[in-house]
């Protein structure tokens, strides 16, 4: 095993963060969490002390430049609100560093942003930095057919997915779309979106309907958005009405997959994808959410949100 330094940006739980459970996993797994950067020297302190009830002592930082001088990480966590995204990764590019960053890769008002990430994994390429998505739900795909019987894919498919995201109306896209993206490239292949449709109330519940084709195969997709701030959040999915929920122990953190009458303790697979990005680094390999994965999720989550865009435009026309 590597000894590997690792900084964590947004490692707050201000916004339902995950930053802070990010560094609890690269902790368990042998990591050095040395440092935590956040945008004020408040918010930075208080992500410092949150990892201390997990054995971590992190170095507060509201300086990327001081904090890779100081603690000379070797890979960063970027977990920090997605608008923010890309100005790190450039940041990380630039000082040799590998990179975990969360959901959505890139996401912010520019047009051309899968452009820049090409450009981004190109540098990574010519630099030999190593750089992965967190997108972890394909993570529980084993668990979940130890449970309900092997996916088997046919010529017409199934697919749902419910969550419960933390941001309301359109930001529920960015928030929560990937994974089931993820998902779906997966285990059907890169594929496109075709027969695009929602249904929303405005603000709190969304269902997003549409056909995943990957050659002969085509799979019917129901993703179903319920806005929830307060955990435990309802989640479940499954392949051609085989749908697993998902129950949580909060007081030890245990994830349960039940399907009928049958309940699985699954590991949890935001650990699964942290463990995943430490081996692809030690053992030299191409991480399983790695670029060809992000591209293709970045594009078809651009295509869901235009598709949204347009859906907001005929609905405000309908009413006017």
């Amino acid at each position: 095993m590597i000894l590997l330094n690792v900084s964590i940006i947004g490692a707050g739980r201000t916004r339902n963060g995950i930053g802070e459970y990010i560094g609890k996993y690269f902790h368990k797994l042998g990591a050095r969490v040395t440092s935590v950067l956040t945008t004020t020297e408040k918010t930075a302190l208080q992500a410092s002390s949150a990892l201390r009830k997990y054995g971590i002592e992190a170095h507060p930082y509201t300086s990327f430049e001081e904090m890779v001088r100081i603690e000379k990480p070797d890979a960063v966590v970027i977990a920090s609100p997605s608008s923010t995204h890309y100005e790190y990764l450039l940041k990380c590019l630039d000082s040799g560093l590998h990179i975990f960053c969360e959901k959505p890769f890139v996401w912010d008002d520019y047009e051309d942003f899968q452009k820049r990430a090409e450009d981004i994994f190109e540098k990574a390429r010519e630099k030999k930095i190593t750089i992965a998505m967190n997108s972890q739900w394909p993570f529980s795909v084993d668990a979940y057919e130890k449970i309900c019987g092997e996916i088997r894919i046919g010529e017409t498919n199934r697919f749902s997915m419910r969550m419960s995201p933390f941001s309301p109306g359109r930001a529920m896209l960015p928030e929560s779309v990937p994974h089931p993206l993820s998902i779906l490239y997966c285990r059907l292949g890169p594929g496109e979106i075709q027969d695009l449709n929602f249904e929303s109330d405005g603000e709190e519940e969304m269902n997003i309907r549409f056909a995943y084709v990957v050659g002969t195969h085509a799979c019917d997709v129901l993703i179903r958005l319920v806005h929830q701030k307060t955990p435990p959040r309802e989640f479940s999915y499954g392949f051609n009405d085989r749908i697993v929920f998902r129950s949580l122990d909060l007081k030890n953190y245990e994830i349960y997959f039940h399907y009928g009458d049958k309940k699985l303790r699954i590991a949890d697979p935001l650990e699964l994808s942290v463990k995943n990005f430490m081996d692809a680094l030690e053992k030299g390999t191409e991480p399983f959410i790695g670029p060809p994965h992000i591209l293709h999720n970045m594009s078809l989550l651009k295509v869901v949100d235009d598709g949204f865009g347009e859906f907001e435009k005929r609905a405000s026309w309908k009413n006017y």
